[in-house]
Order: C-alpha cells, then sequence, then structure tokens
C-alpha cells in the first residue's frame, strides 16, 4: 500500500512548530555573551559626511563598539554593480543609508549610544524622480557615473510592419507604484565568531550561499572562513535574498568585537532598509486586427531602483519582455531605462516585474476589446501561446493551461451572466473584470547553471534526513522535499526530515527564487532517493538472495514484489550495508540541472525549463459616492503542472491575491522629500480580512514535461492578474479607466467627475 501525500492535501512539515511557538526565528537566537546591534541611519536623501563624533557614544557604559564608514572594508558591495559601503563614507544616498552602527550589552544601551553619536552633514541637493534623474544636466548619483543604471533595447520582426497590418491602434501610459514586501518577521541575523575564528551567521534569508558569498566579498574573507544558516524564514517575498545590508553589519561587528551580536530591524529600519518593488512609468502601444489579434507591441519603461540598484535591472528585464512570451507575437520592440535617484532602494519582490508589466497590458487588451466590440476572453484566447511552441524570444512551451484558466476563473465567476446585466443606476455599481499572467519555473539568468543538489541519508532506523539549501520562506520547499522523498521511498512522511539550509553541511544551491524551488529541487530529490533506493535494492539482494528487479519497498521494508514474507527492514538493510568489510553509510547525492540556454546577446534563448500560467476573474463594487472600491468576489485559477500539494498551493496563492489587492487599491508608500513618512503598520495601509472576499480558486494541472511527477512553480504567478482584473472591473462597474496604481477613492472620483464633465461638455 503506498504512503505517498503527492496530489493530495498535506500540511506544512513545520507548521506544528511555528503554531506551537518552537519555531526559531533569527530574532530568537542567544548565544552566550551576544551583544546587540542598532544601526544609525541618514536623515537625508543626499548629504556630505561633514565629520562624525562617537566619543560620547563609545563612553557610554555597556558600549563595546561604535563603527562608522572608515572603520568598515574597503570592498563595495552590490548584485552587479559593486557600488555600496557597509556603511556610507563621504556621502549618504538615500534617507535610511546605514551610517553608524553599534553593539552593546543591551538593545536599550544601544539605542540610547545612538542618540550620543554626533554627525555633522551638509546637505545637498537630491534628485528625487527619474525625471528628474534623466535630464540631460542632472549631476550623477554616484560622481562620475550617469544616472542609468540599466538599458535594454531590443526589437524581434519589423514593428513598422506590424502597425501597418493594424486595424486598431492605441497607446497609452501606467504607472505601478512601489509595495513594501509586508512580511510578519523583519530582517534579522545572529553573527558569531566561532572557536576557530570563523564567522557564523544565523538569519532570515532566501539563500544561505548568495548570503554567504555577498559576507565573503563586503568583508573580504574566504567563504570557506564563513558559514550562513537560514533560521525559520517569518515570509520574505523577494527581500530577502541578498539585497539587504542587515547580514553584513552583523557580521561587521561580530568581526570587530570578537563577540556575537544580535540585529534586528524595528519596523521602521525595516521599511527604510528593505526593498520595495520597483516602481515603473510604462508606455505601451499595441496593433490589433478587428478580430483581436496582436500584431504589434512596441513598449516604453522608465523604472526607479533608488540610490543603489541591486536586482533592480533584472526586474526591469522581465516588465520589458516575460509577457511578450504568453501570446504569439512576432514583431516586438521593447526600450527600458532605469534611474538612480536620491530615494530607498528597490528591487526583487513577488512577481518580480512580472505584476507591473501585466497591469498594463491586460488592461490595454481590456481597452481595446471594449473599442473593438470583442470579450477581452476571446482577446486572451486568440493570441495565447500554446504548448509546444516556441515563443518571440525562444522561449520553449513545454506546457501550458492558460485557456483552461481563463475558463475556469471566467466560469466560476458568471463572467458572461454579469457582463450581459443591464446598466446599473444606484450609487453602488458593480462590475467584472479578468486578466491573465505568466511567470518562470527557474531562470538561467544568474549563471550558467539553474539546477539543485540534495542529499540523502538513510540512517540506521530506516529513517531518512535529507540536506538541502533551498530556502524555505514559508511557501513550503521543506513539505515538497519531504513528500518527494517519501514518495519515491515508499515511506511515511513523518519518516523523512529536511534538515535547514547550512552552507557548511548542504550542498550548494541558488536558494529561493524565481519560482525555480519546487522544479530544481523537486528534480535533484528524485534523483538522490532514486540513488538511495538503488544502494537499499544492491544491499538487500544480497541479503535476500534475490535480483534486484524483483525488490520493492513497503511497509518499512524491502521486499520481494511475488512474495511480500521474504524481507529485509529498511533498517537492516542499512546496517548491513554499514557493519561489514568496506561498508559505509547510506549517503548519496543527486544532482539535476535544467537544460535550458543562456539567453544571448539579443536576449534570446530558452532560460527556463517550465513556464507557470495563471488568470484571474473578479467582481467589485464601486461606490460613486464615496469612490471606494471593494472586492466582492474573486476567483484564481494556478496552472501548477501538477499540484503535488493542493492544500499549499491554495494557501499560497490566496496569500498572492491578498498582495495583489493590497497593491492595487490600499498599499502606498508615502514620501515626501526623499523620506518615508508611513513606515509601519499603523499608517501604511494593507488589507485586512474584512477587506478581503472569500478567496476562491481552482488548480490546472498541465502536466510538465520537465517537472517533478509533471509540476512546476506555482503560487508566485498568481500575485500578477490581480491589478488589471480590479482595474478592469472598476471599468465595467462605472466606466472609467484607472492607469495609475493604486487605485484611490481619490482618484475614482476624480475620473467620475473628469466623465461627467465630458459627457456633459
Amino acid at each position: 500500500m503506498s504512503t505517498s501525500t503527492l496530489g493530495r492535501d498535506t500540511p506544512q512539515v513545520n507548521a506544528r512548530s511555528k503554531v506551537l511557538g518552537r519555531a526559531v526565528y533569527a530574532g530568537d537566537i542567544k548565544v552566550a555573551g551576544m551583544l546587540h546591534g542598532k544601526i544609525l541611519r541618514s536623515p537625508y536623501p543626499h548629504a556630505r559626511i561633514v565629520s562624525v563624533d562617537t566619543s560620547a557614544a563609545r563612553a557610554l557604559p555597556g558600549v563595546k563598539a561604535v563603527l562608522t564608514g572608515a572603520d568598515a572594508p574597503r570592498a563595495m558591495w552590490g548584485v552587479h554593480q559593486k557600488e555600496r559601503r557597509i556603511l556610507a563614507e563621504g556621502v549618504v544616498r538615500f534617507a535610511g543609508e546605514e551610517v553608524a552602527a553599534v553593539a552593546a550589552t543591551t538593545e536599550e544601551i544601544a539605542r540610547d549610544a545612538l542618540d550620543l553619536i554626533h554627525i555633522e552633514y551638509e546637505e545637498l541637493p537630491a534628485i528625487l524622480t527619474p525625471e528628474e534623474a534623466l535630464d540631460e544636466d542632472a549631476p550623477g548619483v554616484h560622481p562620475g557615473r550617469g544616472n542609468v543604471a540599466h538599458e535594454i533595447r531590443f526589437e524581434r520582426g519589423s514593428i513598422e510592419a506590424g502597425f501597418a497590418q493594424a486595424d486598431l491602434v492605441h497607446e497609452a501610459t501606467y504607472t505601478a507604484h512601489a509595495q513594501y514586501p509586508g512580511y510578519l518577521e523583519p530582517m534579522a541575523s545572529v553573527a558569531s565568531l566561532d572557536a576557530d575564528g570563523r564567522l557564523q551567521v544565523w538569519t532570515s534569508t532566501q539563500s544561505v550561499f548568495l548570503a554567504r558569498a555577498r559576507l565573503a566579498a563586503a568583508l573580504e574573507l574566504p567563504v570557506s572562513r564563513i558559514r550562513v544558516v537560514a533560521t525559520t524564514v517569518g515570509g520574505s517575498f523577494g527581500a530577502k535574498i541578498v539585497e539587504d545590508d542587515n547580514q553584513l553589519v552583523a557580521g561587521l561587528l561580530a568581526l570587530k568585537t570578537g563577540r556575537a551580536v544580535r540585529l534586528v530591524n524595528n519596523r521602521l529600519e525595516d521599511f527604510q532598509a528593505a526593498c520595495s518593488s520597483v516602481p515603473e512609468r510604462i508606455t505601451l502601444k499595441l496593433g490589433m486586427t478587428r478580430d483581436g489579434l496582436i500584431v504589434a507591441k512596441d513598449v516604453r519603461i522608465v523604472a526607479d531602483c533608488g540610490a543603489y540598484c541591486g536586482l533592480s535591472p533584472e526586474v526591469m528585464h522581465v516588465s520589458a519582455m516575460r509577457s511578450d512570451n504568453m501570446h504569439r507575437l512576432q514583431n516586438v520592440r521593447s526600450h527600458a531605462t532605469m534611474a538612480y535617484t536620491h530615494t530607498p532602494p528597490h528591487g526583487a519582490f513577488r512577481g518580480f516585474g512580472g505584476t507591473q508589466m501585466l497591469f498594463a497590458l491586460n488592461s490595454h487588451i481590456h481597452t481595446m476589446a471594449g473599442q473593438l466590440g470583442l470579450d477581452p476572453v476571446e482577446i486572451h484566447k486568440r493570441n495565447a501561446i500554446g504548448r509546444g511552441e516556441t515563443s518571440i524570444h525562444g522561449w520553449e512551451i513545454g506546457s501550458t493551461g492558460l485557456l483552461e484558466c481563463i475558463a475556469q476563473c471566467t466560469d466560476a465567476i458568471g463572467w458572461a451572466g454579469k457582463r450581459a446585466r443591464p446598466a446599473q443606476h444606484g450609487a453602488k455599481r458593480r462590475g467584472v473584470g479578468m486578466a491573465a499572467a505568466m511567470h518562470v519555473s527557474g531562470n538561467r539568468t544568474i549563471g550558467n547553471w539553474d539546477g539543485s543538489t540534495v542529499m540523502i541519508k538513510v540512517n540506521e532506523d530506516g529513517r531518512v534526513v535529507v540536506h538541502c539549501s533551498e530556502g524555505d520562506m514559508g511557501q513550503g520547499a521543506m513539505t515538497m522535499l519531504s513528500q518527494v522523498v517519501a514518495h519515491e521511498l515508499n515511506l511515511p512522511l513523518a519518516h523523512v526530515h529536511v534538515v535547514a539550509p547550512d552552507t557548511d553541511s548542504a550542498p550548494f544551491c541558488i536558494g529561493t527564487l524565481a519560482s525555480r524551488v519546487t522544479m530544481a529541487a523537486g528534480n535533484a530529490a528524485i534523483v538522490a532517493a532514486r540513488a538511495a533506493r538503488d544502494k537499499l535494492f544492491s544491499m538487500a539482494a544480497q541479503m535476500l538472495d534475490v535480483a534486484t528487479d524483483r525488490l520493492e519497498i513497503a511497509e518499512g521494508a524491502v521486499r520481494v514484489q511475488d512474495n511480500p514474507q521474504q524481507r529485509r527492514t529498511l533498517a537492516e538493510v542499512v546496517r548491513q550495508h554499514l557493519w561489514r568489510h568496506g561498508g559505509e553509510g547510506i549517503q548519496v547525492m543527486g544532482n539535476w540541472d535544467a537544460k535550458t540556454q543562456m539567453h544571448d546577446a539579443n536576449v534570446y534563448g530558452n532560460i527556463a525549463p517550465a513556464y507557470s500560467f495563471a488568470a484571474q476573474a473578479v467582481e467589485v463594487e464601486v461606490d460613486t459616492e464615496t469612490g471606494q472600491v471593494s472586492v466582492i468576489d474573486s476567483f484564481v485559477s494556478d496552472d501548477c503542472g501538477k499540484a503535488l500539494n493542493p492544500l499549499a498551493i491554495h494557501g499560497q496563492t490566496n496569500g498572492a491575491t491578498v498582495q495583489a489587492m493590497g497593491w492595487t487599491l490600499y498599499e502606498q508608500l508615502q514620501v515626501e522629500g526623499g523620506r518615508i513618512m508611513n513606515g509601519n503598520f499603523a499608517d501604511y495601509n494593507m488589507p485586512t480580512a474584512d477587506a478581503v472576499p472569500m478567496l476562491r480558486g481552482g488548480l490546472v494541472e498541465s502536466n510538465e514535461p520537465n517537472g517533478p511527477h509533471g509540476a512546476k512553480g506555482a503560487s508566485e504567478t498568481a500575485i500578477l492578474p490581480g491589478a488589471p482584473a480590479i482595474a478592469n472591473a472598476v471599468y465595467d462597474a462605472v466606466g472609467v479607466r484607472i492607469t495609475d496604481l493604486p487605485i484611490t477613492p481619490q482618484k475614482v472620483l476624480a475620473a467620475l467627475r473628469a466623465l461627467r464633465e465630458s459627457t456633459h461638455a
């Protein structure tokens, strides 16, 4: 009898530890003699540091270190552009930048010490918008360089010929704002020196190995002198990949004091330090035939990375081209420019650039559908790329459930009937909207490897320990790995334990990003589990004197398939494998690398082993007297290839749906003069339970040929269609098109007023 949980609702393997309060987060780590760190941040978006006086802070009893930029290594750090110091020196480039750091015996003393550090600044003119930054007379945010942090240009086919054959051409500009990640656990690290003087860092991270590489580069240490351990991660949504300074400051304080140092952001500090999503202004021009075929697509993007670019260029790259691949296109042109400004840095965020462009594209398709007298659903279906096709950028679509997602969500919302209802005249009016999206499952762009490695140890009791350094940030990586290994070895899920990522004991992995973990680590886990099974069978075959192809694992034993009574327990087999001449414990490695390719100089190439699709339909109610938009129904359809754990996918999809609603209707960083003014959960307006309808959703299983048991990335795609679906529903309800996010009551009322004035003119 199979014990497999694959395809069945399975609670997260670490859920019990979380709900019982036993899960250990970075801020929970305690080390003997531990100090507490605090960071002094710049109050100015741009200023010259004239002088720093730390004498009073150093004299405060209990203070063990006060560090400034002069005390930090000379190395610059950053993802691609090495442009940032651990502590600013000479000049600050955003309000919130790290200027000094303190380690003291208590957190209270450390806070008091910050107040005693005297820094004299000469405030300098600040460039706060991309438009200012890209002015030809603007000074460089980084001296000696222009303010263009990154630029992308490409053209495929003939854009002019495409527009010439169009029956309708429409152009509009859309703006997408920054969204704070909003995780429950602020960024935290504990850094310490072990007995051999190696730096150990326990931290909240999506990638222990990327964190180790950055620590080594910034602190000028060999990677082998650093150990990074991932603690339980209380949410991340992209912001804990490789762009924060918390780990570096903690590591520097530990090196300087020789003591363990705990550094935990408070919420305001996290608002200032964590990368929010990349703001973009997107000008989109589409050409369509009268039956809704897209024949030309021209994109112009201006994006803001803030003071340092981090992963923002990659985010803009996704905005510039990923959505092209969900349609059968022949003529595409894109020009995207990213500007430095004196504002807090932006970077990775769930959906990674797809949210911004898909808001524009889906809004545009809906608008053009109305102008052509077509149902937008039909335009999506008319243009949707199919299984086995190669996109305009060389992406090979092995599976797609896009058409099924569109049909499922629109049927669930009652699309046809609600679009046909008569005109409404009351103060509160309802409308429906839909949108479609695509995402990747892996991404061969970091380097020429997009794989994973899983190590399996079968213990002498027949149970299994799994080592893998792909991160679990709450999305369920540990559960997926447990399920896959348990399935392959026909073990109960409770007999598989996945160890938290640790650079000293786990094999190298890239980490959790680009929806790659199920694809990469899931496949590697299959390879490793089957290698372990082969060793078990080889040993058991000798013990039972039968051929290996007659064996199976069942009920905690290796047994002969046609004679189940002829068996040896797994524990017996493992012990025999060890306790013999030349014996060894059963420990195997499984490697898997996607059969993809780095894109070429023309950004052409199949960069992912699979592509995920999703669609969402919503119904909203718009109060024409207050401008308030309420989402009253929502259905998200997620093409996950194969649902290894439907419960987890539904939960993560619901989270993505609410996060999209927040970005669309509620959340907005209030920035005045370059300073964040609402850096707390009281003033930063996130959706609460009363603002969210009963969340509904469905899965589409398209069976991905490259995926583990047909699976591919799930749930991240689900954040992408929310904003345009809501915007389209608002238009359907009251006839106004909001192209500038968020859709606030003030914008709705202004648009309604303008609509009335235009109809009465």
